[in-house]
């Protein structure tokens, strides 16, 4: 009698479980018909909120993986970017090891997953539980296969990764959440055609999910990858430098201008979307390795997001130091300086206001979303004071960042008066400010005194 009763009662759970990833699967990662934006299987909007949870697969024990995930699906992400293998001789929380003799080409796989049965249950099998309890939260799961420094110290021969990553395209090209991000933190001339030999095997293999390429820092996947058909969308890491240590040659010296890698992307053929996926963590050092130097914080953070994604990228991924490394008390250290343990970190204050940029592009008519310059009449200003505007058919945004007073081009939208207010993206509230002609050029005085941190958008919205 209890055979038979567990039997219905695991019968009618896997029955759940498929008919909540049927429905995750009708809303499927799609690039937008204008190739600009992501939307899902029905055509809706995708606004693309990632969080790096780079270490979460080898760190995280299952409960504390879905504490994690609890958070971010409370918090407003949809995407969390990951490693599936940090390095060639990766284990998991509970010392499971991935690979046999560190080959990418022969996985450890067991007969079955029973947990805890550590002589059954494996590396994999626990990739498989966190994916699909992300998948129950309709959270994407953006996997890097190999982080890039591997394949760049020739500890993965091109014909081992064909192998792993048709392999990895076998395993999770069903799943409904997966989007792909070959590389892993480097250029892509490191070792060219050994990302391009990933980028098709996945493509030819899982013909179902999209795929980008994570780049080093200050560069993008176009540099190298544009014109290839397995790039479904341009992604580039502006970085962690501050305007002072942005000094490399064979990079582009924009500092925390990451709106400028937007700009290259956007005005590339054919059109791809574009993001930024590595913009400078919260709590992190300037520069990443001198622990001395001051820390990027919430007030940097937002300005990434809104810099970038009002320049047209379609969406915008989020990092703290502590939660990329998912730093714990049991580590021996920790890396660039985290001072919080990632149960903590989850809670700072950029990681909860990401959510406002999301549900402000979310909030108007979304493809017909242009980024446009012209809007801003007065000085656009350089560094901190840059201003960056974005509009759709009736409706217009301006961000700045430091709250000085600024002028704009009225006319650029439709109707002959326009509403006005305030969006902070500090908490998301709103402030009206009044209706005005819808022509000549009005100056706006942003609430507060002007300071780096003070940051506001102003919202136009037509009125018939």
């Amino acid at each position: 009698m209890f055979r038979n009763n567990y039997l219905k009662l695991l019968i009618a759970c896997l029955l759940i479980s498929t008919v909540g990833f049927s429905q995750f699967k009708q809303a499927g990662l799609k690039v937008s018909p204008n190739n600009r934006f992501f939307t899902d299987a029905k055509g809706n909007p995708f606004f693309w909120l990632g969080d790096t949870g780079w270490l979460l697969f080898g760190k995280l024990n299952r409960e504390e993986a879905v504490r994690y995930l609890d958070d971010r699906k409370q918090k407003g992400y949809n995407v969390i970017q990951v490693m599936v293998l940090h390095n060639v001789a990766a284990a998991n929380a509970y010392g499971d090891s991935a690979l046999v003799d560190k080959n990418v080409a022969h996985p450890v796989t067991t007969p079955d997953n029973s947990f805890p049965n550590s002589q059954q249950y494996d590396y994999w099998d626990h990739v498989d539980y966190i994916i699909d309890e992300a998948a129950k939260r309709s959270l994407y799961m953006a996997l890097v296969p190999i982080w890039g420094t591997n394949v760049k110290n020739g500890w993965v021969a091109q014909d081992d990764a064909v192998t792993y990553a048709k392999w990895l395209a076998d395993r999770y090209s069903n799943r409904p959440n997966i989007i792909w991000l070959n590389g892993g933190d480097i250029k892509g001339n490191d070792s060219l055609n050994t990302w391009k030999a990933i980028g098709a095997t996945l493509r030819t293999n899982d013909p179902n999910h999209i795929i980008t390429f994570h780049p080093f820092g200050r560069t993008t996947s176009s540099t190298w990858f544009h014109n290839e058909e397995w790039l479904d969308f341009n992604m580039y890491q502006s970085g962690h430098r501050s305007y002072d240590l942005d000094t490399s040659k064979s990079e582009h010296r924009f500092g925390p201008d990451n709106y400028k890698f937007t700009n290259i992307d956007y005005n590339l053929q054919p059109t791809k979307p574009t993001l930024d996926g590595e913009p400078s963590y919260e709590h992190i050092p300037y520069g990443l390795h001198d622990t001395t130097k001051p820390y990027w914080n919430a007030n940097d953070v937002r300005r990434y997001a809104y810099w970038s994604v009002f320049a047209g990228a379609a969406g915008h991924t989020y990092g703290h130091n502590s939660v990329m490394q998912m730093h714990k008390p049991s580590d021996k250290g920790s890396a660039y300086g985290s001072k919080k343990y990632w149960y903590n970190a989850i809670n700072d204050s950029g990681a909860k206001q990401m959510v406002y940029v999301k549900n402000l592009m979310l909030s108007k008519p979304y493809f017909d979303r242009v980024p446009d310059q012209t809007l801003i009449a007065s000085e656009q200003g350089e560094k901190y004071d840059y201003l960056v505007g974005t509009r759709g058919k009736n409706y217009a945004f301006v961000y700045t960042y430091t709250g000085k007073d600024f002028k704009v081009n009225m006319g650029k939208i439709s109707g002959a008066k326009v509403k006005a207010g305030w969006y902070s993206p500090k908490d998301g509230s709103k402030k009206a400010i009044g209706t005005y002609p819808n022509k000549g050029v009005t100056t706006f005085n942003p609430p507060g005194q002007p300071q780096e941190g003070n940051d506001w958008v102003l919202v136009l919205e037509s009125v018939k």
